[in-house]
């Protein structure tokens, strides 16, 4: 039977195991949506199964059933703990839906960590109303854009999901003061059972262990027990055996700063084959995020004379003409680099839980 820290609170009031058994068949008999999948997974989490199925949100491909091991749930959480040093008694905020790893893990967390959680219906304002500080929150970019004047309630974020744009970036820099919250962009995926590295965004200051990283690093720093090399195509592979039965082999071009230590450069099956270059997307989006206000990618679209032409898809109306015009002033934009066409999507395609689907979106033109 997996145990319940004695310190471990849900919105409020403590819990033991046959108590938290009633809590789950409360919220599926009586609850809102969002608590009936809060109470399936404790239901699934107390029963006498020693792994757990868990939805994958799909964003690198079709979404799938996985099964992972409690065990080994219990094992990241107490990775993120030691590495943020989380202490029982904290408080933490779930915010994040159940459906997904990310949400029941905030939960695992808790349970066994002896956190305080409050859980909130995972809407894109999560701290909307709510004037109660917190250790430890995660959240995806969408939610922190919407909470930027709650910084000073949290101790520590965490962000994950999808990458943070440099309009966020730049407006999380802008609150910067004394007292704000440390916050961290993930690294990792429903098979890893969520973040296996951090990076630090915003304050500086250092890390467990005593290693330091600067207030907009670009580095991502392994959790304990976790390991990384790269395989023949520079692509990451995670050794993180207290997670994971095995490496887990990625599509993500990294260059790899040490066995612990990584910069992510992009997805390996997002490569465009333009005339014969190889031009790895998210490395050009990262030059056009100063001057593109909204959501983009980039895409390659079936071409006769390059094969694959290289487009820029833009969510909502956009000067495509004077866009493309700031594109080729860039200084940082290589010739081959700039798109050969500007395309407005309405709306991108989405995952469950807020990730741009590239590949069927791009389908769609």
């Amino acid at each position: 039977m997996l145990n319940i820290h004695p310190r471990f609170k849900f919105n409020g009031h403590p819990y033991s195991n046959p108590k938290l058994r009633q809590l789950a068949y409360d919220l599926i008999k009586e609850g809102e949506d969002y608590e009936k999948s809060i109470g399936n997974f404790l239901a699934d989490w107390l029963d006498s199964n020693t792994s757990i199925t868990v939805q994958t949100s799909g964003s690198t491909g079709k979404p799938k059933s996985i099964s992972l091991k409690k065990a080994q749930m219990v094992n990241s959480a107490l990775a993120t703990g030691e590495f943020f040093d989380l202490k029982a008694g904290e408080r933490a905020l779930l915010c994040l839906p159940t459906e997904y790893i990310a949400g029941k893990m905030m939960l695992v967390r808790a349970i066994v960590l002896g956190l305080e959680l409050d859980s909130v219906n995972p809407t894109s304002q999560p701290m909307a109303g709510n004037s109660k500080s917190y250790d430890f929150v995660a959240m995806v970019p969408l939610q922190l854009e919407n909470s930027l004047d709650a910084l000073h309630q949290i101790k520590t974020l965490i962000i994950g999901g999808a990458p943070m744009s440099h309009t966020l970036k730049a407006q999380v820099q802008a609150q910067a003061q004394d007292g704000m919250a440390a916050i961290f962009e993930t690294y990792g995926m429903t098979e890893t059972i969520t973040h296996v590295a951090v990076r630090l965004r915003l304050p500086a200051r250092s890390l467990s262990g005593g290693r330091s990283a600067t207030g907009l690093g670009r580095s991502f720093v392994a959790l304990p027990n976790v390991q990384f090399s790269t395989d023949d195509r520079g692509c990451l592979i995670i050794d993180a055996p207290n997670v994971a039965d095995g490496p887990v082999v990625t599509n993500d071009f990294v260059k790899l700063l040490s066995n612990t230590e990584f910069e992510w450069l992009g997805r390996y099956d997002n490569i465009i084959n333009s005339g014969g270059v190889k031009l790895v997307p998210e490395q050009i989006e990262a030059k056009l995020m100063p001057i593109i206000g909204s959501r983009f990618f980039l895409g390659g679209i079936p071409d006769d004379k390059l094969g694959q032409k290289l487009v820029l898809l833009v969510e909502g109306k956009v000067d495509s003409e004077n866009l493309l015009t700031k594109i080729k002033s860039l200084k940082t934009i290589q010739k081959f680099e700039v798109p050969k066409e500007i395309i407005q999507v309405p709306k991108f395609m989405e995952t469950g839980n807020g990730k741009v689907m590239r590949r069927e979106t791009v389908a769609t033109l």
